[in-house]
């Protein structure tokens, strides 16, 4: 668990009920929502996995409201894997479920990035994040939407350097033909092993930096 307050229930999603964990910030009212989607349910991605939980912490520590989900077929999620298709639908549920209204943001890890990358595009233009937060992006894996050009500047894309589930060249050959810049660490394979503060740090700069 993330911390001792977190809250979990269930939303109504297209296959069944959802199962969310919240985590509200210590002091005041919460900026807006995140919410954070987790890697491939087939190799063991859940919203317990230590990089979505990692970023709910940045999340909550810059004032944000965080929530993870399991995608359908995951611990209480009802229904069954889908191949990444359904589960775009479950995450466009899931927003609409906890961020109708008001500021928001999006984030995800590997699987979870296609997930949010591929949700975005059915956002109403009008209605843009504050913050879209990618990291180990699938590229390799599945064809994962350009993010906007007017969204760019409110991006971070991060990948390990020595990324060998997804190999860094594919997440470059993504991000080239959308100028879209690439925080590469050093070193570091898909889990972040040993460099989860780091990642944090990251992750809390950029929602800091955009914030101001």
């Amino acid at each position: 668990m993330l911390n001792t307050s977190t809250q979990t229930l269930q939303v109504q999603g297209p296959a069944g009920l959802i199962e969310l964990a919240v985590d509200q910030p210590s002091i005041g009212a919460p900026m807006g929502v995140a919410l954070i989607a987790h890697p491939h349910p087939l190799f063991g991605g859940s919203l317990h996995n230590k990089v979505v939980q990692t970023m709910a912490r940045a999340f909550v520590q810059a004032g944000w409201k965080a929530i993870r989900f399991n995608f359908r077929g995951v611990g209480k999620s009802e229904g069954s894997h889908d191949h990444g298709h359904g589960e775009v639908d479950d995450w466009f549920s899931v927003l609409e479920h906890v961020a109708a209204q008001g500021p928001f943001a999006v984030a995800g890890f590997s699987f979870g990035a296609y997930v949010t990358a591929a949700g975005l595009t059915r956002l109403n233009p009008s209605r843009a994040p504050e913050h879209i937060v990618l990291v180990g992006t699938a590229a390799s894996r599945f064809q994962v939407p350009p993010i906007p050009a007017p969204w760019h500047e409110r991006t971070l894309v991060v990948h390990g350097e020595a990324d060998d589930t997804v190999p860094l060249p594919a997440v470059m050959d993504w991000a080239r033909p959308q100028s879209l810049p690439v925080t590469v660490v050093p070193g570091v394979e898909h889990f972040f092993h040993g460099q989860l503060p780091l990642l944090k740090g990251l992750v809390l700069r950029q929602l800091q930096q955009r914030a101001h």
